[in-house]
């Protein structure tokens, strides 16, 4: 799928920044790789049963404290969903995960959580479903992409250690 199309279809046309292969946050800092806007850390979680799955979006250096987390939510123990779960549901490879992932979740089954530390941030940085460019997207323009998918962001006090 091209998302730039896909994007521009939905009357969103964010800029385009191409780069090496950067699968975390610790290899955009390792290779020095400067961009502007906020960085986000995406988590692609499960439940202890593996019935329900959320997309957390945090900041690259938070320890995000699942057990508390879980809590929270009220779900059962949570923990990382696997990489056969992550290209199930969002239809990528581990280090190419981003909010845009969401548009291969037709079926609605992925839930979507926005760290409240975000709220602030402008021009985050997204993978386009694959991890050698990033889209800095707006907050207006993440939800106008989040309203096309029908996920409907959750904004939540992310525990952390």
């Amino acid at each position: 799928m091209d998302m730039m199309a896909r994007l521009a279809g939905w009357q969103i046309r964010p800029p385009l920044i191409e780069h090496p292969p950067l699968p975390t946050c610790a290899d955009a800092d390792r290779l020095l790789v400067d961009r502007p806007g906020t960085r986000l850390k995406n988590l692609f979680l499960r439940d202890n049963y593996g019935r329900r799955h959320a997309l957390l979006l945090t900041r690259p250096g938070k320890q995000v404290d699942l057990k508390a987390l879980s809590r929270q939510q009220g779900w059962s123990r949570l923990g990382f969903a696997s990489a056969e779960r992550l290209q199930r549901y969002l239809g990528v490879a581990p280090g190419h995960v981003s909010v845009l992932a969401l548009v291969n979740d037709v079926a609605q089954q992925v839930e979507l959580w926005l760290d409240e530390e975000l709220k602030d941030g402008d021009d985050f940085h997204c993978h386009p479903l694959r991890n050698t460019a990033t889209v800095l997207l707006s907050r207006s323009d993440l939800l106008r992409f989040t309203g096309q998918t029908g996920h409907t962001p959750l904004w939540l006090p992310v525990p952390s250690f």
